[in-house]
């Protein structure tokens, strides 16, 4: 089950690549097959491969039925893990598409791909969205820190496998990071592998926000333009996007909800939540005052984040 973590589904969260997008949570925090240095939720605190049904998929369905009326663009499972982890995402997904006719889309790092039962579980989904951030096995053990189980080769087949057989949508990411893979050389590769997916869209992105290691910096916005002609066809390059705040009221349960998935900036909270811009800055002040919030500086940004992240990512240091 789910620890301490009973509010499934959050949001919605101003997505750079979905737009409003109503998030669900599959697996409890920081519960993955990677580590990724650059994860904007700090490090792994349960690396498994092992697939679980942590939630009732009804209870998950229920709590989507109450937050349509938020009017989300797309409903992503992705959270604050890794969802194909959840044994039973395909009775999600197939709840969800009883309900409405709101794309689902699946946010994966695409490393239980090569498994038949994954596999079956995604096909009712309107979009996969896989990631693909090294273009060898060295790199990928540097930069993705996968379970000891996982071989780099078999996670690309696997991602190959999957798009042969899948009827929807397949947008691959590609995270740059620089000075590690944002080199023309390792592109090029990144871009032979990605032609092998044959993935509908290609997304360049890279470490917009505050990373789980300290060494892990940004590509340039002119390199990743330069870089997406390398792809073929060409990549698209994922730009943030900061749309105006609406008129709605945001709960406090809201913000501390779509905070602890991942850092934001005043106009991500205003844009997500379809609220003021003045209400977010209100709101999260009185959050940082509280000391349910931390504020944290990267790239010349300012993003907030809840304190219950960093603590328990601080005691896993610690332990």
């Amino acid at each position: 089950m789910l620890e301490g973590r009973q509010q499934l589904v959050y949001g919605p969260v101003p997505s750079r690549r979905l737009g409003r997008s109503l998030g669900v949570d599959l697996v409890p925090l920081k519960t993955c097959s990677y580590d990724c240095v650059y994860c904007q939720l700090g490090r792994t605190t349960r690396k498994t491969v092992r697939r679980q049904r942590w939630v009732d998929p009804s209870d998950v369905v229920a709590q989507v039925r109450a937050r349509l009326e938020s009017e989300p663009d797309v409903i992503a499972l992705a959270g604050s893990g890794e969802p194909t982890l959840h044994a039973g995402i395909g009775d999600v997904i197939a709840g969800i598409k009883r309900l409405t006719d709101i794309p689902v889309a699946v946010i994966t790092n695409g490393s239980l791909l090569g498994r038949p039962a994954v596999r079956r579980g995604l096909a009712d989904a309107d979009i996969v969205l896989p990631s693909l951030d090294a273009p060898d096995d060295s790199l990928f053990r540097l930069i993705n820190r996968p379970h000891s189980t996982l071989r780099f080769d078999d996670v690309v087949d696997g991602m190959i496998t999957f798009r042969k057989g899948y009827r929807g949508q397949v947008w691959l990411e590609v995270m740059l990071l620089a000075d590690v893979t944002g080199i023309a050389s390792e592109v090029e590769r990144l871009a032979e592998l990605a032609a092998r997916i044959a993935p509908e869209r290609i997304q360049l992105n890279t470490a917009v926000r505050p990373p789980a290691e300290s060494f892990v910096a940004p590509v340039s916005a002119g390199s990743l333009q330069a870089f997406a002609r390398l792809f073929a066809p060409h990549a698209e390059v994922i730009a943030d996007t900061a749309p105006a705040g609406g008129d709605r009221v945001a709960a406090r349960a809201d913000i501390l909800a779509l905070l602890s998935r991942r850092p934001c900036t005043v106009a991500d909270i205003a844009a997500g939540l379809g609220i003021h811009h003045g209400e977010a800055l209100k709101a999260v002040t009185a959050l940082v005052t509280e000391g349910a919030l931390e504020l944290h500086s990267h790239e010349d940004r300012s993003f907030y984040v809840a304190a219950s992240v960093t603590v328990e990512n601080r005691d896993e240091e610690r332990s």
